[in-house]
């Protein structure tokens, strides 16, 4: 499960190793490489989460579900949106309630 052992240890390794293609990934698009410049510096390896937030967020959509994340997430990869502005706008949102 995500919160034993080997969920856990997955989650230290993604976001601190060097040698993560995740955390390779998400430093250059951060840095303001576009999306195929980042999955050039990862050799080849998939990255979790490239082609997948599409999904989810066709999926949120169709079912009328708030993801801002995600959403965030896509217009990063796919859009070419500016991680300093899609991190601004999800701080700016204002707050509600998670559950109805």
């Amino acid at each position: 499960t995500f919160a034993g052992l080997a969920g856990v240890g997955d989650l230290v390794a993604t976001c601190s190793s060097p040698l993560s293609r995740n955390r390779t990934f998400g430093e250059r698009l951060g840095r303001g490489e576009t999306l195929e410049q980042a999955l050039a510096a990862t050799g080849g390896q998939v990255a979790e989460g490239v082609k997948s937030c599409t999904s989810i967020r066709e999926l949120s959509l169709s079912l009328g579900v708030d993801m801002p994340i995600t959403d965030a997430m896509h217009r990063v990869c796919h859009e070419g949106v500016d991680p300093r502005r899609a991190g601004a706008e999800l701080l700016g949102r204002s707050q509600k309630h998670e559950w109805s």
